[in-house]
Formats: structure tokens, sequence, C-alpha cells
């Protein structure tokens, strides 16, 4: 029986995707749940399973082949399964041995011109000036005068324009944007274009969290198998920001203003087709260790490619954290519809001024970029404050005075 294997749909709205990668070749034989292919929609990469084992033909009932990179339709066929082939003996898949037929070979008649042994560093005259004040060595050109002699006109020619660099290499390669990447493209710049973004900065004292952590941190992964990072302290101290400043948890429907009462946070995440922003659901009502395990979890799903379109759908409010990469400062960029993004940067050694006194501590600057349309300055610059606050005090604001609970110790 041939079983037609057709492109489910990766989500809602989602009408096409492109192949990324085939993972078998034609005439294999995969198992049933086998991954054959990575397709790519402009939200996630996703893996294309086998329906049943057979041996594969990558073509559809029509004999034709989706190569890497074109788009198919959504429940379009792109390969054919043969579900009454025998598994081959030992496991080890069919190999098909097509020989190319080689082109015959054409003998290339040269130019006359070319063919001519030209001498070189024989310069005109002029041409010796204008090589002379240029600085370049008459031997390395080849003239078009008679019997190779370098004219003035390659003399000028040959001499590069000022700031033009030579020698090295000056090769470039060109390669197609993932669907992934070209969406990503098209919500930044339409975050740019259609939002009136405006970013305020601030600078937090990390040595609280710094000494919360030096104390708790190997207790609270040994009981709970997670690191207590920095994202949960971030994540927790968002959430009482958005709760006293409601309007940063909003987003513009249309001539409304469309407000929540949960808190989604989508988290920026580096994975290997690029930058994706898994959500965090109901931080509300989760603790230090509901966070991490969370962050924990959404992270490893990006990093191997098994991250779903409905775990990147929403999100009410976005955290990224570019420190981990070596930022120092940034102006983070709205992830559309939403109206606010915290950024977070590397922590720095740094003398303060603390009663009166230079003092050094871990010092991180935050930056908050909003929609100034339903966002004003002062409760974007309060929002921003309570963050900082809560940051700096975090065993009063974030852990009600009794941290060993908060940590569920």
């Amino acid at each position: 029986m041939i079983l037609e294997m057709k492109v489910p749909s990766p989500g809602e709205s989602i009408t096409e995707v492109e192949i990324a990668e085939w993972l078998v070749e034609d005439g294999d034989y995969v198992e049933k749940d086998q991954a054959i292919a990575e397709v790519d929609s402009d939200k996630a990469t996703l893996e294309l399973p086998a329906e049943e084992s057979g041996i594969i033909t990558l073509t559809d009932k029509d004999g034709n082949r989706y190569e890497e990179g074109d788009a198919v339709v959504v429940g379009a066929v792109v390969c054919l399964i043969d579900t009454s082939a025998a598994k081959p003996e030992g496991g080890e898949a069919p190999v098909k041995e097509t020989k190319k037929e080689e082109a015959p070979k054409k003998e290339v008649s040269q130019p006359a011109a070319e063919s001519k042994t030209y001498a070189t560093g024989t310069a005109s005259p002029a041409a010796k000036k204008v090589l002379a004040e240029k600085g370049i060595d008459a031997s390395a050109l080849s003239g078009t005068g008679k019997d190779g002699r370098i004219t003035k006109d390659d003399a000028v020619k040959a001499v590069p324009s000022m700031g033009t660099p030579t020698g090295g290499n000056r090769g470039t390669s060109r390669s197609k944007m993932s669907m992934l990447r070209r969406k990503v493209a098209e919500r930044l710049v339409e975050a740019k274009n259609t939002t009136a973004m405006l970013t305020t900065f601030n600078e937090v004292n990390m040595t609280p969290i710094f000494e919360l952590r030096k104390i708790y941190k190997e207790d609270f992964k040994a009981k709970h198998g997670v690191s207590l990072g920095f994202m949960s302290f971030f994540s927790l101290a968002v959430v009482r920001a958005l709760k006293m400043y409601p309007a940063v948890n909003s987003m513009i429907d249309g001539k409304e203003m469309l407000s929540y009462d949960f808190v989604d946070i989508s988290i920026a995440v580096s994975g290997p087709k690029g930058l994706m922003v898994p959500v965090i659901r109901n931080a509300e009502n989760l603790s230090f260790r509901g966070v991490e395990s969370e962050v924990k979890r959404l992270a490893l799903r990006a990093r191997d490619g098994q991250i779903t379109v409905d775990e990147m759908t929403g999100g009410t409010f976005t955290i990224t954290n570019g420190g981990v990469f070596g930022s120092m400062l940034s102006t983070p960029i709205i992830n559309p519809p939403q109206s606010g993004i915290l950024g977070m940067h590397n922590i720095i050694q740094r003398p303060i001024a603390v009663d009166g006194k230079v003092e050094i501590h871990p010092m991180m600057y935050v930056a908050l970029s909003y929609d100034h349309r339903i966002i004003d300055g002062k409760e974007s610059v309060g929002f921003l404050v309570a963050v900082k606050e809560a940051l700096e005090n975090p065993e009063e604001l974030l852990m009600d005075n009794d941290v060993k609970k908060a940590l569920e110790m």
C-alpha cells in the first residue's frame, strides 16, 4: 500500500511551510514516527514524523519533489511511503546508487589575444610616473599595449581608489533566509513602523540576589532539580510591577486598549533556527521553583527544535536577556502586539556611592521599551523603578520576608 504523507497544520492561521531539511534519503526504510524532515513555519521549526513504516519516496504522486527551501501548502503531499515493503535485513535501509552520466568534455578554444604571452613590467614613461606616485610595482601588471607594454591608461585603472582594500579573501556567500527568520524580520520592522516606541533605562544593584543565591543555590538545586537563576527574580519582579502598572500589561486592539488580568511572560531565547519566544503561562501563579522549572523546560525544547507553535503564541509582556551574550546596554524592540519588553544585560562589578562611600557592587543596566501610545512616561518609569526596587529588596518585596518558604526549602 502506498501512503501519501501530507503536511499537517502547525497551528491556526498557518497556510504554508518550507522544507528546511530532509532527514532521510530517497529509498530509505523509515520506521513509524521517525522524523523524516524538518519544516519551517513563520513561528517555529517542526519535525515531520513518518505516519507508517516502509520505504520512502521523496516525491508526490505525480513524481514532483520538494527540495529544501521550497514552500509547501499545508495539506499537500510531500512524499510517499510503501508500507508493504519489507524491512531490509540488518535494519539497514536500501541504498539507491545512481550514476550520473558525465557530459562529454568540450574543447574550448581560447581567443587569440589570450594565447599571447605578454611581457610584464615594461611601462611607458607616463605609466611609470603614475605607478611611482601610487606605489604600485609595474611587474605586477600586464599591459594592453603592443607586446604587453603598460600604457598610462593601464596604470590609471590599476591604481586602487582611496579606501579600496587590496589582497586578502574577498569571497561572499548567499543563503536563503528561513521562513522563521523572515517572519522575525517582518515583525521587528512592523514594531518599529507601527508603534510609538520609546526606551527608558535604570540600573540594579544585584548584591542582594547574589547573596541569596550564594546561600540557597545548592540546596535549591538539590531539592528541585533546577538552578536558582536570575530569571525567576526578574519574572516575579515583573509580575509585581505589572500589577502596580496594568497599562504595561495591555495592548492596542483597533481603537481599544485590551488589558489582561493575568501575566503571560514571553522569554526570548536563541534557538538553532534563530530567535524564539516561548511563553510562561500565568506567571502570577508561579513560585521561584515554578518559574525556573518552566524556563528550563521551554529553553530545552527550543534548543532541541521541539518547541510548538502553541508554546510561542500569545504572551502579554516579554523579557529578553542580552547579558548572556555580553551586552552591556541595548534598546530592545517590542514584541508586537505587546506593549512592553524588559531588557536584561550583563552584570559588571562597578563602583557606586553607598551612604556617601564608594563601594564595588555587581551592577546591571535594565531597559524598558514601551509603546508610548498607551503607556505614559510616568507609568513606564514607575514600572521600571518597581522592578528595580523588587530586585534590590527581594526578601521583603518578592519573598514576604520568608526566604525558605518562598524557595520551598
